[in-house]
């Protein structure tokens, strides 16, 4: 009783994580450029309780006579990457990312990293100009990996399919610093929608592109990848198997009852 108890109290925890997740996703079905966290299980160690002699086996017995005991399942998550869905929002400064596997180059907390999120602003800068940052005030960086100021003048903005934006009346150019991952595994959430390189992370993870390899449409956003209806199946999934594992533990509680009340 006490083996499936712990074996039903580790696979608890770990569901209760699997809740936690996609509530998040859930949660997030409306943010764009947000990517939802997959989740699965796999199975812990197993002991063998061996109950017999090999030798004695049947024949036609591959295995050894005895029980393969499991000890609970582990959560696995990664975010999945795949492809929003598109909404057109007519707004300047919006830009969808087109293709998957590219991301937006932002400075946040002092150092570089990734978003899909392409709601941009403008900010005054303290010389006057304009700087160009995300809806958090972080500013959005272009080709050199160098924050991106734009003249006071500003009135529109043109962007070009390979992320050329062109500010109006003043006519100036910037290349929007997107980049594709090649191993979007060594990826990291961050929080506000951004990601990060783990310090593992391979040189050549993160490739520069050429304009004619970026794509980006203006006036538009990437949604959310979230499917609730997905969502609500693993929703009800792990509740059905939490129930189970609670009622193992309940199980294996009355049963030492009865065998500690054995007089």
């Amino acid at each position: 009783m006490l083996r499936s108890m712990i074996t039903a109290s580790n696979t608890l925890g770990q569901l209760q994580q699997q809740l936690d997740l996609i509530g998040n996703n859930m949660a997030n079905i409306d943010t764009q450029g947000y990517k939802r966290t997959q989740t699965g299980f796999s199975d812990l160690l197993h002991q063998q309780m061996n109950n017999g002699d090999p030798h004695d086996s049947p024949d036609g017995r591959s295995t050894p006579l005895g029980v393969r005991s499991g000890t609970g399942a582990v959560l696995t998550a990664h975010t999945a990457f795949s492809q929003g869905g598109i909404k057109t929002t007519g707004r300047e400064l919006d830009f969808a990312l087109t293709k998957p596997g590219q991301f937006l180059q932002v400075e946040a907390g002092g150092e570089i990293q990734y978003t899909r999120d392409g709601a941009l602003y403008l900010n005054p800068a303290q010389d006057g100009r304009l700087q160009l940052v995300t809806s958090e005030g972080h500013a959005v960086l272009d080709a050199n990996q160098n924050p991106i100021f734009l003249d006071a003048s500003f009135k529109n903005s043109t962007v070009s399919a390979g992320g050329r934006l062109t500010a109006n009346p003043s006519g100036e150019t910037v290349q929007l610093g997107i980049v594709g991952i090649t191993q979007q595994t060594m990826l990291e959430k961050q929080g506000g929608n951004r990601y990060a390189l783990k310090e593992i992370a391979p040189n050549g993870t993160v490739a520069f592109l050429e304009p004619e390899q970026v794509g980006i449409k203006q006036g538009a956003l990437e949604m959310s990848n979230v499917d609730l209806s997905k969502e609500m199946t693993d929703l009800m999934i792990a509740q059905r198997s939490y129930q189970l594992n609670s009622k193992s533990i309940t199980m294996g509680d009355q049963m030492l009852g009865l065998i500690n009340s054995v007089r």
